[in-house]
């Protein structure tokens, strides 16, 4: 670790791995002449919030980072999730625990603001605060679309975030009230990640499949900060068009 980077207190840690089922070699996908995991990590460089560090699964991914002047650390290949292989980079680069906050953000965001990676820390000035995350108000077509997950967060009127009491594929809360799209970028800090991950699946993250139950499961706390726009992801080829054409003009 270099001297400069231990004034920073947060490190951006971007996991990559190949072996997508809807999108195979999804993070060395081409978007006009780069990797979109290049294009991920020239987002979370311009956030300036610390150093940015791809964990990836493949050597080809790591190359494509080298290549493109990033640093990247090879992780295990058999890691069950995401957050398990930014927890093993960063072990690997900091094992004296010189970055107290590790911010995990998705490889299939190439569209992320740099302001909304800032945004994401924001919540954590409260130091009850274990892990923070995103949201943003969700579109009336998404209320029963499965494959955008939902966040029921106590967030009062003019306030920028608040308490994330659920998150689910279903459309909660019922009734009248505003519906938050959840957006996979999380800041943790450093003890809450070793916490996290060595915590056994929860019942609730198996029925709705998604990781972050397993958090709130254990009586650990994430609040969400609310960001204008939810930035488009990567699942399937035409996700990939529309990012394609989304970034046609804009330099790299």
């Amino acid at each position: 670790m270099t001297h400069m980077d231990s004034f920073s207190q947060a490190i951006v840690v971007i996991p990559a791995r190949m072996a997508s089922t809807r999108l195979p070699g999804k993070p060395l996908a081409d978007i006009h002449g780069q990797p979109m995991i290049v294009r991920v990590l020239r987002r979370a460089e311009a956030a300036g919030i610390g150093p940015v560090l791809v964990a990836a699964a493949d050597q080809a991914i790591a190359d494509a980072v080298t290549a493109a002047g990033g640093r990247a650390v090879l992780t295990r290949p058999d890691l069950p999730s995401g957050s398990d292989r930014v927890f093993e980079a960063v072990e690997a680069i900091d094992p004296e625990g010189c970055y107290p906050i590790v911010v995990n953000l998705q490889g299939d965001l190439p569209c992320i603001e740099a302001e909304a990676v800032r945004a994401v820390l924001a919540p954590l000035a409260d130091p009850a605060v274990q892990v923070a995350t995103l949201v943003a108000v969700a579109a009336p077509h998404e209320r029963d679309d499965p494959n955008v997950v939902k966040a029921v967060v106590a967030l009062a009127p003019g306030r920028a975030s608040g308490r994330a009491l659920y998150f689910s594929r279903a459309a909660v809360p019922s009734g009248d009230g505003v519906l938050f799209h959840h957006i996979g970028i999380y800041a943790y800090r450093r003890a809450a990640l070793a916490r996290f991950v060595r915590l056994p699946q929860g019942i609730l993250e198996r029925r709705e499949r998604l990781e972050q139950l397993r958090l709130l499961e254990h009586g650990m706390r994430i609040d969400a900060a609310l960001v204008d726009t939810v930035p488009l992801g990567v699942d399937t080829p035409d996700d990939l068009a529309r990012v394609r054409r989304l970034l046609a003009d804009q330099p790299r």
